[in-house]
C-alpha cells in the first residue's frame, strides 16, 4: 500500500467517523426535542381539561387578606390519581411536573375560550385571563379553529382544543404557550449550536488521532518504496557480471543449453527489477502543475501502430477506433505506457487467431470523460475472478511457467498510473471477449 492509498483510507476514516458523530448528536438532540415536545403537549392538554371541566373559568383562589387554608384545597390539581400513564412517568422522572399547584396558577394562565351552541352560535366569550385579545377577536379566532379537522394543536404562539360537550354545544380554548414555544425553539438552536461545535472539535480529534494512527503505515510504505529502489539498484551489478560473463562462455565457444538458460533468467530477472522500478515510479505523488495539454488520440494512435505488426505476425487481427482530436492535461509518456501495457497484455492474452479491438472516445456532457478500451478474444474467461487482475505478480497460471512471458506487475502499473490521474480502470467480460476499460476526466 502507497502514500497515496494510505492518505485515500485515512480520509475515509475521517469522513466516516464525522458523519457517525452526526448521526449520533442528530439522535440525541432529536429524541431531547421529540420528548420535550411531548411533555409540554400532555401539560396543556391537562389544562385544557381543567378549564373545560369548568366551563372555560378558572376558579379564583381564596384572596391573599383571607384566613391561610391547605393549598392543596384552594388550588386545581390536574394530576389525576388514576394518572400513571407513560409520560407522566417521564415527567415525574426528570423533574417535570404540572405548575397546576402552584399559587400563581391563577394569574400565570393566558387563554380565552368561546362556547358555542349545537347550532354554532356562539353564547359565551371569556377574555378576563388574557389582555391582548378582545371579545370579537377571540370570537374570530374561535369560528377560524372550528372549521380546522384537527381539534387539537398549534395556532401561532398558542395551543387550541375544541371539546364536544354532552348536550352538543361545544368549547374552544386557546392557551397562550409563548413560553412552552420559545423554549422549545431555544432547544432547537442550543443544539445545532452545540451541535456544531461539537462538529469542530471531534473533527479536529479524529484528525489529529487519524494522523498518528497511519503514520506507521506511511513509514512502513516509503520504506518498502526505498527498499525496492535499493534493491533494484543492487541487484543490476550482480546480473550484469552474470550475463557478462555467460556471454563470454558463449563466445569461447562454450553455448549448451545451460548458458541459453541462463541467458533467458537474466533477461527475466532484469524485465522484472525494470518493471518494479517502474510501479514504484508510477505510484509516487503526480505534480498536476508539470502536466502540459497532451494529445491523447496521437499517443495511443502511435502505439496501436507499433503493435500492429507483432500482432499481425502472431496470427492475430487488431482492428482501432480511435476518436480524432482527443487531449487532456496529462504527461504523454504515461498515456503511452498505459496504452503499451493494455494492449501488450491483449495480444500475449488473446486467443489464437482471435480478434483485438482499441477503442478510444468521449463520453458525457461536454466530453468531460475519455474511456480507452481494449478488449481481446477471451474464450475462457467466463469463469475468471477479475477483481485479482490489477494485484501484483497475479497470474493466471499458477505455475508461473507460461510461455506468454510477463511477470504479472504491467496491470497493476496501470491501475497505479489510472490512479496518479483520479480515473478508474476495470476489466469486464462479455460475448467472449476481456475488455479493459480506462475512464479520466478532463
Amino acid at each position: 500500500m502507497n502514500r497515496k492509498s494510505i492518505e485515500r483510507i485515512k480520509k475515509q476514516f475521517i469522513l466516516t467517523a464525522m458523519i457517525s458523530f452526526l448521526t449520533v448528536m442528530l439522535f440525541i438532540a432529536g429524541c431531547i426535542y421529540i420528548a420535550n415536545l411531548i411533555i409540554t403537549r400532555h401539560q396543556i392538554r391537562r389544562v385544557f381539561d381543567y378549564i373545560e371541566a369548568n366551563d372555560g373559568v378558572l376558579p379564583e383562589r381564596t384572596s391573599k387578606n383571607s384566613k391561610k387554608q391547605d393549598t392543596s384545597e384552594e388550588l386545581p390539581d390536574l394530576t389525576n390519581n388514576d394518572d400513571s400513564d407513560l409520560i407522566s412517568d417521564i415527567a415525574s422522572l426528570f423533574g417535570i411536573t404540572n405548575d397546576n399547584r402552584s399559587p400563581e396558577f391563577y394569574y400565570s394562565t393566558r387563554y380565552f375560550a368561546v362556547i358555542f351552541d349545537k347550532y354554532d352560535n356562539a353564547t359565551t366569550v371569556i377574555t378576563s385571563h388574557i389582555a391582548s385579545v378582545d371579545d370579537e377577536s377571540a370570537e374570530q379566532s374561535a369560528r377560524a379553529i372550528l372549521k380546522r379537522f384537527i381539534k387539537f394543536g398549534a395556532y401561532g404562539d398558542f395551543y387550541y382544543n375544541v371539546h364536544k360537550r354532552s348536550d352538543g354545544s361545544r368549547i374552544v380554548t386557546v392557551l397562550d404557550c409563548s413560553t412552552q414555544i420559545a423554549m422549545s425553539r431555544r432547544i432547537v438552536f442550543v443544539s445545532i449550536f452545540l451541535i456544531g461545535i461539537g462538529m469542530l472539535i471531534s473533527f479536529l480529534i479524529i484528525r489529529i488521532w487519524a494522523n498518528k494512527i497511519v503514520q506507521p503505515e506511511i513509514k512502513n510504505a516509503e520504506m518498502q518504496k526505498a527498499f525496492i529502489t535499493d534493491a533494484s539498484h543492487e541487484l543490476k551489478t550482480p546480473l550484469a557480471v552474470i550475463r557478462a560473463n555467460t556471454e563470454m562462455l558463449e563466445m569461447s565457444g562454450v553455448s549448451n543449453e545451460w548458458t541459453e538458460s541462463t541467458m533467458r533468467q537474466v533477461k527475466r530477472l532484469t524485465g522484472l527489477i525494470q518493471n518494479l522500478v517502474t510501479i514504484t515510479r508510477a505510484q509516487e505523488k503526480d505534480a498536476k502543475e508539470d502536466r502540459v495539454p497532451t494529445d491523447i488520440t496521437a499517443a495511443v494512435s502511435d502505439t496501436v501502430s507499433t503493435f500492429m505488426p507483432v500482432a499481425s505476425q502472431d496470427g492475430k487481427t487488431m482492428t482501432e477506433k480511435i476518436e480524432p482530436d482527443v487531449t487532456m492535461m496529462a504527461h504523454e509518456g504515461d498515456i503511452r505506457q498505459l496504452s503499451t501495457i493494455l494492449i501488450d497484455n491483449a495480444i500475449k492474452y488473446c486467443d489464437e487467431k482471435g480478434n483485438i479491438s482499441v477503442v478510444l472516445e468521449t463520453r458525457g456532457r461536454r466530453a468531460q470523460n475519455i474511456v480507452l478500451m481494449v478488449s481481446n478474444s477471451y474464450a475462457d474467461g467466463a469463469d475468471v475472478d477479475y477483481s485479482k487482475f490489477f494485484a501484483r505478480f497475479y497470474r493466471g497460471d499458477k505455475s508461473h511457467n507460461t510461455d506468454k512471458g510477463g511477470y504479472g506487475i504491467g496491470l497493476s502499473i496501470a491501475e497505479s498510473l489510472m490512479n496518479r490521474y483520479h480515473g478508474d480502470i476495470d476489466a469486464s467480460y462479455a460475448d467472449g471477449m476481456i475488455t479493459f476499460t480506462c475512464t479520466f476526466q478532463r
